[in-house]
């Protein structure tokens, strides 16, 4: 879950996996996997962010959980993200933030 901001300034939370698309329009404007629109104050940036930190975070939560780097690998291949350059840095960053 991520949190975003409406135009109106309240704050929601988002289950980042039923964003279908995001588009800008000049505000942004998340599809929802359900035909659901809804338009925030984000950039499409900070929100594409935001799920790459949920997601890394989730990440090194499970492995934390493994006992083999192995199983690591195969929950990675499985969360089939698309981030290979990045993951290292934001799994790094999302382990800092649960420590706290």
């Amino acid at each position: 879950m991520i949190e975003l901001t409406r135009l109106n300034g309240n704050t929601m939370v988002v289950n980042s996996d039923l964003i279908k698309t995001a588009e800008a329009s000049p505000d942004t404007m998340l599809t929802l996997i359900n035909g659901e629109k809804l338009i925030v104050r984000e950039e499409i940036s900070q929100v594409i962010e935001r799920v790459l930190v949920y997601r890394a975070r989730l990440l090194a939560v499970v492995g934390k959980r493994m006992n083999h780097f192995d199983d690591l690998e195969r929950v990675a291949a499985l969360a089939s993200l698309d981030v290979a350059d990045s993951l290292p840095q934001l799994v790094t960053q999302a382990a800092k933030q649960s420590e706290r």
